[in-house]
């Protein structure tokens, strides 16, 4: 059955769906000594696809590991600074992965990892309805009206977040742990929901994504998800 390159590409596991589209205008995409230049085109997958003059790894099982990310990475494949990266610093032995959305450089904890491209695009859209929990530290006031209003949503410079549950853990004068409970997911969101109800966000860990725990995962270890899980939670929302 035809599909979309680019979605072909991403099942490969050479890339995220949109890094592929992002690389087909770049036209350094061929099929059949063909430059597309349109992420609009369709393959059967039986096509000579070239990325840069190479051949396209053929689509493996899709797998899923879960990994504990240290504060101080960068989750990019390629940094022009040569700052360390999440890549850089996984276990030896794992295929080339690719992660579901991003933690920043100064966040820790659950991170997804998958070797399917478009399995990463579709666990990070929000209409899955998947939430995402993270235990934060934070430094300053804690107004709790402030705090509960964050639930009916908020703009924050001209940007629009969805509804956001944070719930106070604990208080030791100015310094408190926070349990913050998301669906979008926005570049650095709660640090800037924070920061607009007066709150510094001293450290920030993922503790779940979806069905997903980040447990008992020491910092810097990965963990597969067996394949009976997989089809149990994603079954429905990529081929396996």
């Amino acid at each position: 059955m035809a599909e979309r390159l680019a979605k072909f590409m991403a099942r490969s596991g050479v890339c995220s769906r949109r890094d592929a589209e992002v690389m087909i205008k770049q036209k350094r995409v061929t099929v059949d000594g063909e430059v597309i230049e349109t992420p609009a085109f369709n393959v059967e997958g039986t096509e000579n696809i070239l990325l840069d003059g190479e051949k396209l790894p053929a689509a493996e099982q899709t797998r899923l590991w879960l990994y504990h990310k240290p504060a101080g990475l960068l989750t990019t494949h390629k940094d022009t600074e040569n700052r360390a990266t999440v890549f850089s610093h996984l276990p030896p032995g794992l295929p080339r992965v690719i992660s579901v959305g991003r933690l920043d450089l100064n966040s820790e904890g659950l991170l997804l990892l998958t070797n399917n491209g478009e399995l990463s695009r579709k666990l990070e859209l929000p209409e899955n309805g998947w939430s995402r929990r993270y235990k934060v530290r934070v430094h300053g006031f804690v107004n709790k009206k402030k705090l509960a209003d964050l639930a009916n949503g908020t703009v924050v410079d001209g940007v629009c977040y969805g509804p956001v549950k944070a719930e106070l853990e604990s208080q030791n004068g100015t310094n408190s742990w926070l349990i913050v409970t998301l669906n979008e997911g926005k570049n650095r969101e709660i640090r800037k929901l924070m920061k607009s109800i007066g709150l510094e966000v001293a450290r920030l860990i993922r503790l779940s994504y979806g069905p997903f725990q980040l447990g008992s995962l020491k910092k810097g270890e990965v963990k597969e998800v067996p394949q009976k899980v997989l089809k149990e939670q994603l079954g429905d929302k990529v081929k396996l």
